[in-house]
């Protein structure tokens, strides 16, 4: 049955959900012999980078749900995966789904002491490591029943496995984790329907994109955008490699060189990381499409990709491939289950300074005044409310945070946005980074959007703003590129490139080692612990 065929039927399946994408594809007569998904990693004895089929796939699976059955594993119990590759994350993922299980995916760099508080606060049944995070964890108590070790759940027999779990839509089938990058990550609870959403109203009912015939995703696996990257693959019945780092540059450069795929999928994060380098020392002719999620990506960045790659295009002529690739950005987060956001550029497109689009179909979006619940105007900032069918049901075990973001019915995503006239989104900065100057306002991302367009050696910066003595003061902190004079004076640069009631409280420019940057799990910068120490080494100052 052809690709087209398996997407309509499956967009017609009222029961198909993000838990149950690999039987329903064998339910409606998908190729055992297709696509199912490579790894960076061996899989029970199948080599790294070999694409598995779609047969090996549920093999693998079936093997792992029949060694938790067998170890009293069943409907509802929340396990949590702590382990380092893709493989094992996914597996274990689609294994426990199988069982109707709700597998808790945990960001392989969270340290031992908050993975092992983060374990006791879901309550989880058992947890299932490998050596690196057995080891990370000793010491520390967990309160499970069942410490499994990754590399023991492949030795299941897969025709143990029981029937899979029939789901319905409302139904939890994973518990991933937002980015903590202020406090302790939060548990958000996904659905069979609320992750599945996104894929359900638009990569199924439309032709393939191009780009999307063979993907390579550095999306971190234990992310809720690995789970959709992994389902998505699979519906569209693409080749998909899941790579298990995403915050080495060379090592996805390498990726790609090997791989050659035609769309890749990725954070913010890893395209700051990829822009570091020269590219076109690189063999990366086979990109046609970059995808980016989760936070916005910047200018600069966007443009170093674009110019590499190659795609289809119509010419009088005909379709013809031609040099340059796609870059499509949006806005997302763990919460809101996919990116409400879209826009797509090219090396002749010119809508920056942190654009990302327009919605999607599916989003319904709100900028309020959280004072007043009233959505602003034209032009105006206000937080992002979200009204939309991706959208997490709430967070685990903590009923207090899944009720105080929303707002007339909206989730607050805690974004500070506004909209021009001709209906497109622009992204200024996250509320808890913002800083208040007195009636005029300091958005921290976008003056670092602005520094790095107008400063083209600098590679990331980082905006600290603190009070010392009632007044506030802003420092601008730089990561250089390559090569770049690290003596030069950017000071000039950097203050015409904020806003005036910026540019009024800064103090200093520094660079810095890249080092030197503090960031999170999912390599964003932390942005309140950057402004801690910086704030204790320039006491006095």
């Amino acid at each position: 049955m052809t690709g087209t065929n398996i997407r309509a039927r499956l967009a017609a399946d009222p029961g198909v959900g993000a838990g149950n994408v690999l039987p329903k594809l064998f339910e409606h007569g998908a190729d055992p012999d297709g696509p199912g998904a490579a790894f960076d990693t061996p899989v029970d004895g199948h080599p790294a980078w070999q694409q598995l089929t779609l047969a090996q796939l549920r093999e693998r699976v079936a093997a792992r749900a029949a060694w938790w059955r067998a170890n009293g594993i069943g409907p509802r119990d929340p396990v949590a995966i702590h382990v380092s590759t893709a493989a094992d994350c996914l597996l274990t993922f689609q294994a426990l789904a199988w069982l109707g299980a709700i597998p808790a995916l945990m960001n392989p760099h969270l340290p031992g002491d908050i993975a092992a508080e983060y374990v006791r606060r879901l309550r989880a049944v058992a947890i299932v490591t490998d050596p690196e995070h057995r080891d990370r964890l000793a010491g520390h108590s967990l309160g499970v029943a069942l410490h499994a070790d990754a590399a023991e759940t492949g030795t299941g027999d897969p025709a143990q496995a029981p029937p899979p779990y029939r789901h319905h839509a409302d139904d939890p089938i994973a518990i991933t984790h937002s980015s903590g990058t202020t406090r302790m990550p939060a548990a958000v609870v996904h659905s069979s329907a609320s992750l599945f959403a996104a894929t359900r109203l638009f990569r199924l009912s439309a032709p393939r994109a191009r780009g999307a015939e063979r993907i390579l995703s550095t999306l971190p696996a234990a992310h809720a955008a690995g789970i959709s990257a992994l389902n998505m693959a699979l519906c569209l019945r693409s080749d998909l490699l899941l790579l298990s780092t995403q915050n080495d540059g060379p090592a996805v450069l390498r990726a790609i060189e090997r791989w050659k795929p035609s769309g890749v999928l990725g954070f913010a994060a890893t395209w700051t990381q990829l822009a570091r380098h020269d590219l076109a020392a690189y063999d990366l002719d086979s990109v046609s499409l970059w995808f980016n999620t989760g936070d916005c990506a910047h200018e600069p960045h966007i443009r170093r990709l674009v110019a590499v790659g190659s795609r289809e295009t119509v010419t009088r002529d005909g379709v013809r491939r031609t040099p340059g690739s796609s870059f499509v950005d949006g806005l997302g987060s763990t919460e809101m289950g996919h990116s409400a956001f879209h826009i797509t550029h090219t090396s002749t497109t010119e809508r920056y300074g942190r654009c990302v689009g327009v919605p999607h179909g599916f989003a319904d979006v709100a900028l309020l005044d959280t004072a007043t619940g009233e959505q602003v105007g034209v032009g105006q900032v206000g937080q992002l409310g979200l009204k939309a069918p991706t959208l997490a049901p709430g967070y685990w075990n903590d009923s207090a945070a899944t009720y105080r973001n929303r707002l007339d019915g909206y989730y607050l995503t805690g974004d500070l946005m506004y909209r021009d006239e001709e209906g497109y989104y622009f992204h200024v900065d996250r509320a808890v980074d913002a800083v208040d100057l007195g009636g005029e306002w300091l958005y921290t991302a976008m003056s670092e959007e602005r520094i790095l367009a107008a400063c083209p050696d600098v590679h990331d910066c980082t905006v600290v703003s603190v009070d010392v003595g009632g007044r506030v003061v802003t420092d601008v902190l730089l990561a250089l590129h390559t090569g770049a004079d690290a003596t030069a004076d950017r000071t000039p640069a950097v203050r015409a490139a904020l806003t005036d009631a910026a540019a009024a409280t800064l103090r200093k420019v520094v660079v810095i080692a890249e080092s030197d940057l503090i960031t999170g799990p999912t390599g964003k910068v932390r942005k309140f612990l950057m402004r801690q120490r910086h704030r204790a080494e320039t006491a006095g100052v």
